[in-house]
């Protein structure tokens, strides 16, 4: 079998990041798409396109037949299903093969045999795999639960057996607690996943988070590619991976590599997969420490620290064995060379519990060009695109490669420093401040470790707002090019000693910055990018400000017997106020504008009637448009 044209059935990063395989290959490639992805990056990066259906992915891209028919309409003779949506589906799995086109992942039998987590662990015992005293078994009602949680112990987790996401978990430290946390945890398994069954599971109260890639194919070959610490995460949301897994002795990674190579083999595995294990960090790590977590039956967000430290192509070996090849390279081949980490960008806002953001994103970028070898970026976006509402959002993946552990993570974190998102909430910074923990600096970081210190990593620190401001002002001051005394920024005041400020907003805050002020604490050097004459991307630290010249066209309307009211700044008018014929006082507020998640009201200029309104609510206003007008009294 050969693969002449795929279909990725996914978007956003990980179907930039297959095509860009594809390109390589000389394999044609189509992209799915949303009503929300009309102008997505991956849609732009494919060879053709087809629409799926409306923004909800329920609709779209979760939708087994559309994908099927934009197969068949593209003539399509193979589809990557990439991670998320139906990726472990097995049934897709099987109407992609009953269609007669190429499934590039494992046989559905292997999805299905590892869905389940119950039916998981019960493989892998059988397996000879290690796994954490527990409860699995098919009877669900209060009584058999409580009687069971008493043998496992407490504290302890309910997990529901379809789970995945970090959902569908509840943790419990006492008895009493246990029957108010299971009906919990039933019901958004129920939501989540269809299906409310759970199970009991030892706590390890300080776990670490270690996973095998492995990779199988049909003539029975088998091996891994070596170990991933995932364990940086918030809410079981992994944050920042890294590989191999710090502190990691020959002899445990032989026995945990081991013991995922024969979990694959036990299930007829073919493709990409990762078995992760649940490690015990309160201790050294021993061949005693481990258990086996779950297995991932496609590839994980995380497969470039691996490709990284291995030198391989994973889509491409993907390619290889679903054509029907052999695994390009047998196990004594495959060699460990540096260190690598991977950081996952959001448009989140870690300071206000992680809230997604969607919109335009302004500007959005690595301060310096990747090579791909030491720096590289797997974005699903780019300036200028919009920020859907409706999917995950991690936008782009940075990946670094060292020689070392510590020459690694000082590579992430000079380039997490200047990556630069403006125009939705970025969470680059609190990646930064994450890396440069002394936790994390010497592999002492757990599963629960961000919780423990969230309120420090996530709030932004007041010398990156200081230096941003700072660094704007320098750059507007600046005297160079001057012609004239006139164009000088000395501050020069006739008969009084120079004076130079500058008012300067930072994500709608306003601060009189002094020039001569001497400087604040040693902070990373700020990037500036302009957006417009009057406002500039500024990051500092990772952190992202829109700094802005306020306008002050209202007020200067006012002194001047103006009659006009405009928009100070982009932003989206929340409520008119005003009415066509109404008197209206100087200062009476005519309009409120939200703009940088703040409320700006829009006041009268000066005693008058209302003349006209150029404005509704719900509509989004560009900087300087005309919103009302008014008429002398």
């Amino acid at each position: 079998m050969k693969i002449n044209k795929l279909l990725v059935a996914n978007r956003g990063e990980i179907a930039v990041r297959i095509f860009r395989t594809c390109r390589r290959l000389g394999i044609a490639t189509v992209a799915v798409y949303s009503d929300a992805d009309r102008a997505a990056m991956h849609v732009r990066e494919a060879d053709e396109t087809v629409h799926i259906g409306a923004a909800p992915a329920a609709e779209s891209y979760l939708r087994v037949e559309a994908i099927l028919a934009a197969a068949k309409a593209s003539g399509a003779d193979a589809i990557h299903p990439g991670y998320g949506f139906l990726s472990e589906n097995a049934a897709f799995a099987e109407a992609v093969v009953a269609a007669g086109l190429i499934w590039v992942g494992p046989p559905a039998a292997a999805i299905r045999s590892m869905g389940p987590k119950d039916e998981a662990k019960r493989i892998a015992e059988e397996a000879g795999v290690p796994v954490l005293p527990g409860y699995r078994g098919e009877a669900q009602d209060i009584g058999t639960l409580t009687k069971a949680a008493e043998k496992v112990g407490y504290p302890l987790l309910i997990k529901a057996v379809a789970g995945g996401g970090g959902r569908g978990i509840r943790q419990v430290s006492n008895a009493a607690d246990l029957e108010a946390e299971l009906v919990s945890a039933v019901r958004e398994a129920e939501s989540s996943f269809g299906d409310g069954r759970v199970m009991l599971e030892k706590l390890v109260e300080r776990p670490r988070h270690i996973e095998v890639q492995v990779f199988g194919d049909s003539h029975g070959n088998a091996v891994h590619l070596f170990e991933r610490d995932c364990s940086l995460q918030r809410r079981r949301q992994k944050v920042i991976e890294e590989a191999p897994a710090p502190g990691m002795p020959d002899a445990v990674r032989k026995a945990m590599t081991d013991a995922a190579v024969k979990l694959a083999k036990a299930v007829g595995y073919q493709g990409a997969g990762t078995v992760e294990f649940i490690v015990d960090g309160s201790k050294p790590l021993g061949v005693d420490t481990f258990w086996f977590l779950e297995m991932n039956t496609r590839l994980q967000v995380e497969h470039p620290v691996t490709e990284a430290i291995t030198g391989t192509d994973l889509v491409e070996w993907q390619l290889i064995v679903a054509s029907g090849g052999k695994i390009p390279l047998k196990q004594k081949d495959i060699k460990l060379n540096g260190h690598a980490f991977e950081a996952r960008i959001c448009a989140e806002d870690p300071a206000e519990g992680f809230r997604p953001g969607a919109g335009l994103i302004l500007e959005f970028g690595l301060l310096e060009e990747p090579d791909d070898e030491t720096v590289r970026w797997d974005a699903g976006f780019e300036s200028g695109d919009r920020v859907p509402s409706s999917y995950d959002s991690m936008i782009a993946k940075l990946i670094v490669l060292g020689e070392t552990r510590e020459a690694a993570l000082q590579q992430l974190t000079d380039v997490l420093a200047h990556t630069q998102l403006c125009g939705v909430p970025s969470n680059a910074g609190f990646l930064r401040r994450c890396a440069l923990s002394d936790a994390f600096a010497a592999g002492t970081h757990h599963v629960n470790w961000i919780g423990q210190h969230l309120d420090a990593l996530a709030a932004v620190p007041e010398a990156h707002r200081a230096a941003a401001l700072a660094a704007t002002m320098s750059m507007l001051l600046d005297d160079e090019g001057a012609v004239s005394p006139w164009g000088l920024h000395d501050g020069f005041r006739l008969n009084s000693v120079p004076n130079r400020h500058v008012l300067l907003a930072a994500d709608g805050h306003a601060q009189l910055i002094d020039a001569d002020a001497p400087p604040g604490e040693d902070t990373p050097f700020p990037l500036i990018t302009d957006l417009s004459p009057r406002r500039f991307a500024v990051t500092c630290g990772g952190d992202t400000f829109l700094v802005t010249i306020p306008e002050f066209s209202a007020d200067a309307d006012a002194a001047l017997g103006g009659n006009v009211v405009k928009a100070p700044m982009p932003g989206k008018v929340l409520a008119v106020h005003a009415r066509p014929g109404a008197t209206v006082a100087r200062g009476d507020t005519l309009a409120v504008l939200e703009a940088m998640k703040m409320e700006h009201a829009l006041t009268a200029p000066r005693d008058g009637t209302i003349e006209a309104i150029h404005a509704t609510a719900g509509q989004q206003v560009s900087e300087g448009e005309l919103l009302i007008e008014m008429v002398e009294e």
